[in-house]
């Protein structure tokens, strides 16, 4: 069954595609910037199809509910794709808003720039729907290959060269041990589909060869979502890549590692909860600690967020960490908090790195040391920094504290015993240590003096570009409304919490 108003997301975006590309092949040098416009158009279109599927019960020219099963159940779009997908293509629009200036400020090729994050956005939107090993890893390699030309887009910079360089081989390398680890799986089971999987899995808990397929997978979606011992190459890359690009790493392409990673484990490996539960306790555990007890050594913001990023990572893990020991409730709620997180996590961060691009422009630098007095001459920014960096710390009444909410709720009230409550307490430990370092640069931006340049002089360099201030606005509002009022965002957590395959 082919369902077009279903597919209309994909086939719209696939179509900006076409359309920016020959676009950047006929407009002059001083127009290239309208790919991007076109890449913005095209985006939100694809909102439009998401919001009528959605609400097809409620729409006289709709037949049947949300979900829709197609290609013999290999791709599904139900509550927890529409979901998934409204937040890819909403950072895909961000991130596109915020790298115009950025893009426009050097000598970059626009055209192709737009393309690629397009590209990986749209990507990212296939792996939301797919419900089979072919899919899910097409759409995975969709979303990482052009982040690995993304975040080397300073081509004259040696550390951004680095960076992609970095990205692009630890990549090939998740993909390799990602692609074997499902080979094992599809060779003992016979099966690609997750439904199939998880009936052809019910006796191979204790299979050897099944078991490393399984942790093979694990292993590569851990590179994906630059989860410890596989993280290393997330900061050097952040920091090396075009800001914009890590924003979008950050967000963008680790929910999508996290999408696949969900999908997997709860779908075809549902009957072996017991293999995947401890390696996640574990990539839990250290992505939360060795994450931000490194964030407290940074001197680079663009560092800080990399590693602020791989610790949140954890936090994500944490309420699933635990599926194996619980309930149906329990695991309804595990998969609804960590989406939950991923929606209010995505704002949080984009708004932080959003802040980072107007701050380093303001400031002449990206270290921390330099933004010292921030306030005295951009005190609208200071005060976006206070917002965002606190909420991501969980301090009320920001968005951030119904995040780490729902986390602790899901593991405390899972019946996960022992362990849960260990890891509960592990988390409260990081969040602590997390508002340390992010408390110390808010202090670092309102309370030391300014470094040696006049106030003047500071107050009058780079003014924030439109679109970068309107992304700012957008996130700062979010956050702080769904601080107040958390069922703006948790309604789409609690709506994406039952993963389906239409019957």
């Amino acid at each position: 069954m082919f369902d077009y108003h279903a597919l209309a997301p994909e086939l719209i975006i696939g179509g900006t595609l076409l359309v920016a590309l020959l676009a950047d092949l006929v407009l002059p040098e001083n127009r290239k910037y309208l790919v991007g416009v076109i890449g913005l158009v095209g985006l939100a279109a694809a909102l439009l199809p998401l919001l009528t599927v959605g609400f097809c019960d409620d729409l006289p020219f709709c037949e049947g509910g949300a979900a829709r099963v197609m290609f013999g159940g290999s791709y599904v779009v139900d509550d927890f794709a529409l979901v998934l997908k409204g937040l890819f293509v909403l950072t895909g629009i961000i991130s596109v808003l915020m790298s115009v200036a950025y893009i426009e400020s050097d000598r970059y090729y626009q055209g192709e720039f737009y393309f690629l994050i397009i590209a990986s956005v749209l990507g990212a939107v296939i792996m939301a729907s797919s419900r089979d090993l072919i899919t899910l890893f097409i759409g995975l390699e969709l979303v990482s290959g052009p982040a690995f030309l993304l975040a080397g887009w300073r081509k004259g910079d040696v550390r951004s060269n680095e960076a992609s360089l970095k990205f692009f081989l630890i990549g090939v390398l998740s993909a390799a041990i990602l692609l074997f680890g499902m080979s094992l799986v599809y060779g003992l089971t016979g099966e690609i589909t997750f439904e199939g999987i998880r009936v052809a899995s019910a006796g191979l808990s204790e299979e050897p060869a099944f078991i490393l397929g399984v942790i093979f997978i694990l292993v590569g979606f851990g590179f994906k979502i630059a989860a410890v011992p596989f993280h290393f190459w997330a900061p050097d890359t952040y920091q090396g890549a075009p800001t914009p690009v890590a924003a979008y790493l950050s967000v963008g392409s680790k929910a999508a590692g996290f999408v696949g990673l969900l999908t997997i484990c709860y779908l075809a490996f549902a009957n072996v909860a017991d293999i995947w539960g401890p390696v996640l306790w574990i990539l839990a555990v250290l992505s939360m600690t060795i994450g931000n007890l490194t964030a407290l050594k940074q001197t680079n913001i663009v560092r800080l967020l990399g590693y602020s990023s791989i610790a949140h990572a954890g936090f994500v893990l944490v309420p699933f960490a635990m599926a194996a020991a619980y309930d149906a409730e329990g695991l309804e709620s595990a998969f609804s908090a960590s989406i939950t997180y991923l929606l209010f996590y995505a704002f949080m961060n984009l708004g932080a790195f959003a802040v980072v691009i107007a701050g380093a422009e303001k400031a002449g630098s990206a270290e921390i040391d330099d933004w010292a007095g921030l306030s005295r001459y951009a005190p609208g920014l200071a005060s976006l920094l206070g917002i965002f960096f606190f909420s991501l710390a969980g301090i009320p009444p920001l968005a951030g504290w119904f995040a780490k909410f729902v986390m602790f709720r899901s593991v405390m009230g899972g019946g996960a015993g022992a362990w849960g409550v260990a890891l509960a307490v592990i988390a409260a430990v990081n969040a602590v240590v997390a508002l340390y370092y992010y408390a110390r640069v808010v202090k670092t931006a309102f309370m030391d003096p300014v470094p040696a340049t006049a106030p003047l002089e500071l107050a009058a360099r780079h003014q924030t570009a439109p679109a970068l201030a309107l992304v700012l606005g957008i996130t700062a509002a979010v956050v702080i409304v769904a601080g107040f009022y958390p069922p703006i965002l948790s309604f789409f957590g609690d709506a994406a919490r039952v993963l389906s395959f239409g019957g």
